[in-house]
C-alpha cells in the first residue's frame, strides 16, 4: 500500500482522498492549514488528516518523508512551495494547477529532481491535452487544434448563468491572466475573455472565450507543427459580458479578493453540474483535409458513499489515474512529464480514468 499525501481539504482534495482510499491500494493523509476544513472533510473512507501551515518553509518536510507521492489540490499560489518540498524529499509530485507561471517553476524543479513531476493533471489542463494529442497524432499534418471545456450548472438561474463548482481563486485567475495560443503558426499571448464564439451541442447553445492555463504545455509541444491552436472556456451565453464589466469596467481584476468575496457570497454552489468537453482537430491525412472531434458530457452522480459533482469527478479522476499509472510503472519515474505524454487509451483503461469513458463520441468527417 503506497503512502500518499494530498494537500488541500476542499471539495477536490476530499474527492481525491476518497477515491484513492476506496481503491484499497493507497494510504492517504490529507494536509491543510485549516483545522475546520480537515474536520469537515467529505470522505466516505478512512483517511488521516494533519494540520500544517503549508506556506511556511520546511513545513512539509517531515510530512513527505518516506511517502510515495504528494498531490496538490491547494490554491495555485501554493503550487511552487509544495513542488519545492517534493523535490527536496525526493517524492513524486502531481498537481491540478492552471497557473502558467507556477508550471514553469515546476518544470525547472523537475530538471534535477529524483522523482517524477507531473503538473496539470486535472480536466483542463489535463485530460483535455491527452485527448487533443491523441486526435492530433492521427493526421499526417495539422491545421488546427481547438479545445473547449466548461463546468456548468445543469439548471442556471442567475444573470451570470453560473454557479460555483470549483476554486473561486482559480476561476478569477484564468479570467485575468494572459492566454497562450498559436495563431498563424506563431506562439502568442491573447487576452482573456476575448474572441468569444457560440456553438451548439445536443441542442444547447453555449459561448466560449479565451481563458488562461487550459492548454498546459501543448503550445510548446506543437509550436511549428500547427497553424492554429487555442483553448476556450465554455459558459452559457451572457456570462462573458458580465465578467468583463466586473473585471474591466469596475476594475475588480485589480481587487481580486473583493471579487472573490462577492462571488462566494452571491453565487451558490451546486452539486447538479455538467462538464462539457469538446475538442476539434483538423489536418491532412492521405492528401485529404479532414476533421475529427471528441465530445463528452459528464454529470454529477453517486460515487461510493458520496454524491460527487461532475467537476469533482473529472478533476479527481484525472490526477488519480495519472498517479495510478505512475504507481504501476506505466509512466517514467523521474523528470518532467507532460499530459500529452500520456496515451488516451491507457488513461481511459485505468480504473480512475474510466470515469471519463462514459458517453464519449468521436467522429471522422471530410
Amino acid at each position: 500500500m503506497k503512502q500518499i499525501v494530498v494537500v488541500g481539504a476542499g471539495k477536490i482534495g476530499s474527492t481525491i482522498a476518497d477515491m484513492l482510499a476506496e481503491s484499497g491500494d493507497y494510504q492517504v493523509t490529507v494536509v491543510d492549514r485549516s483545522q475546520a476544513a480537515l474536520d469537515s472533510l467529505e470522505t466516505g473512507n478512512a483517511v488521516e488528516t494533519l494540520k500544517v501551515e503549508i506556506a511556511e518553509a520546511g513545513a512539509l518536510d517531515a510530512v513527505l518523508a518516506g511517502k510515495f507521492a504528494v498531490l496538490s489540490a491547494a490554491p495555485f499560489h501554493l503550487t511552487t512551495r509544495i513542488a519545492e518540498a517534493a523535490a527536496k524529499a525526493g517524492v513524486h509530485y502531481l498537481d491540478l494547477t492552471e497557473d502558467v507561471a507556477s508550471t514553469r517553476i515546476v518544470k525547472e524543479l523537475a530538471v534535477t529532481a529524483k522523482s517524477a513531476f507531473i503538473p496539470q493533471c486535472g480536466l483542463a489542463p489535463g485530460f483535455i491535452s491527452i485527448v487533443a494529442n491523441d486526435l492530433a497524432k492521427r493526421f499526417d499534418s495539422l491545421e488546427s487544434v481547438r479545445m473547449r471545456v466548461g463546468a456548468l450548472p445543469q439548471y442556471p438561474s442567475n444573470a451570470l448563468n453560473y454557479n460555483l463548482t470549483w476554486s473561486t481563486d482559480g476561476v478569477i485567475n484564468e479570467y485575468c491572466e494572459p492566454c497562450e495560443a498559436i495563431v498563424e503558426g506563431s506562439l502568442v499571448e491573447v487576452p482573456p475573455l476575448e474572441e468569444r464564439e457560440e456553438f451548439s451541442l445536443d441542442g444547447i447553445t453555449y459561448e466560449a472565450f479565451n481563458t488562461s492555463g487550459g492548454l498546459g504545455t501543448l503550445c510548446e509541444t506543437y509550436k511549428g507543427k500547427v497553424r492554429t491552436l487555442n483553448y476556450r472556456t465554455i459558459r452559457y451565453p451572457g456570462h462573458a459580458a458580465i465578467m468583463k464589466a466586473l473585471l474591466n469596467d469596475l476594475g475588480l481584476r485589480h481587487r481580486r479578493e473583493v471579487l472573490k468575496d462577492i462571488l462566494e457570497n452571491s453565487l451558490p454552489a451546486t452539486m447538479q453540474d455538467v462538464v462539457v468537453i469538446f475538442v476539434t482537430v483538423s489536418g491532412r491525412k492521405g492528401g485529404r483535409l479532414l476533421q475529427e472531434s471528441y465530445a463528452n458530457k459528464i454529470y454529477s452522480r453517486q460515487m461510493g458513499k458520496m454524491v460527487r459533482s461532475a467537476i469533482q469527478i473529472t478533476t479527481a479522476s484525472g490526477i488519480c489515474a495519472v498517479l495510478d499509472m505512475l504507481a504501476n510503472g506505466a509512466l517514467p519515474q523521474q523528470g518532467f512529464i507532460r499530459q500529452e505524454d500520456i496515451a488516451l487509451d491507457a488513461f481511459l483503461a485505468n480504473r480512475f480514468g474510466h470515469n471519463y469513458a462514459q458517453a464519449a463520441t468521436s467522429h471522422l468527417a471530410a
